[in-house]
């Protein structure tokens, strides 16, 4: 067993079992967890004797709440771009591995899995999700976008389901999750132990067997509106199709659209469109393209000072409405993708 700060790592006959271990942050990925995990993935990829990873986050809350965005937020205002673009870039050179793994990956969320979360365990193999778990990509609230090659993932959601989740970061529940296509399997909490033991003895079939099959929910219903309003074509296409929805759901999305960053807004419609043409290697290459350009821009350091930091949550953006932002600054933001 290795085991660090903040990650360990068990390997039990042919089964390597790595636990993300920063509960106190929700399970946050931090460099040497980032570090931690690449490096695994190299030697488990050519060892024969392990068979099969199987993923979870400790403490109880959260499967992983995302990346460390208040260390990267200290790197961009200390002026270590370099090394916020090095720290990233080695996240998504990490979910590329995961994705080109050729042995199951099984990541059994129970709790939160966001952000960075998302991207340890929608490339992988299987994502077992219980009723407690939460899937978003709010990076839009931060003032970025949804990124560790989830462009390559929401962009192939059927119909405008990944427009909806990446421009309003709405959360998904275990069940919705399975629907919408993020997740694979929704087995209860309460069938987790059992199926942990079966998986680290090796059983995958247990997987099946546990498994409970999901009923229609929300998502189903929801799916006319998602397509008529968030596969309108451009941002304020989409703030039109709301306004023209004219229900209690449209206003809600309304809502959101102008509390998030305006310019991640039209920051991620342009990734997710393109996204639909471009291979994963190339999502990932797109979002460290986009790292250089958009951290720099004022929103995200505001992001996240207002929701984690000062935590007044009263995000000051440049510019403050949808209406105001420039084709002339999307276009520099995606000079370089």
């Amino acid at each position: 067993m290795a085991e660090a700060d903040s990650l360990i790592l068990e390997q039990r006959g042919g089964v390597a079992h790595l636990r993300l271990n920063r509960p106190r942050a929700l399970n946050a990925l931090d460099p040497a967890m980032i570090s931690g995990i690449a490096r695994s993935l190299a030697v488990w990829r050519n060892d024969a004797s392990v068979r099969l990873v199987l993923v979870e986050g400790e403490g109880g809350r959260a499967f992983c709440a995302g990346g460390d965005i208040r260390h990267a937020r200290e790197m961009l205002l200390a002026g270590d771009s370099a090394g916020l673009v090095g720290f990233l870039g080695e996240e998504y050179a990490m979910n590329g591995a995961i994705a080109a793994f050729p042995k199951p990956w099984v990541s059994l969320i129970d709790g939160v899995c966001m952000g960075g979360g998302i991207g340890v365990s929608v490339h992988g193999s299987h994502r077992v999700v219980t009723e407690h778990a939460v899937l978003a990509m709010p990076e839009t609230t931060i003032g970025l976008f949804p990124d560790v090659g989830t462009s390559f993932v929401l962009s192939r959601l059927p119909g405008a389901l990944g427009f909806w989740l990446g421009l309003t970061g709405a959360r998904l529940r275990g069940a919705d999750a399975v629907e919408a296509g993020l997740a694979t399997h929704f087995v209860p909490r309460e069938a987790l132990p059992a199926l942990r033991e079966a998986l680290l003895a090796g059983d995958m079939d247990a997987l099946g067997h546990a498994a409970s099959p999901v009923p229609p929910g929300p998502i189903a219903a929801l799916r006319p509106a998602i397509g008529r309003c968030f596969g309108a074509g451009t941002v304020p296409a989409i703030v039109a199709a709301l306004e023209a929805e004219d229900t209690d759901w449209a206003r809600e999305q309304l809502a959101v659209l102008r509390r998030v960053s305006p310019t991640s807004l039209f920051v991620t419609h342009g990734m997710l469109s393109r996204a639909r043409h471009l291979d994963l290697p190339a999502c990932l290459a797109m979002d460290l393209a986009m790292i250089r350009t958009v951290t720099p821009y004022p929103d995200f350091a505001e992001g996240v000072r207002a929701l984690l930091v000062d935590k007044d949550n009263a995000p000051r953006w440049t510019p403050a409405r949808i209406e105001d932002v420039s084709e002339t600054t999307i276009a520099a933001l995606f000079g370089g993708a």
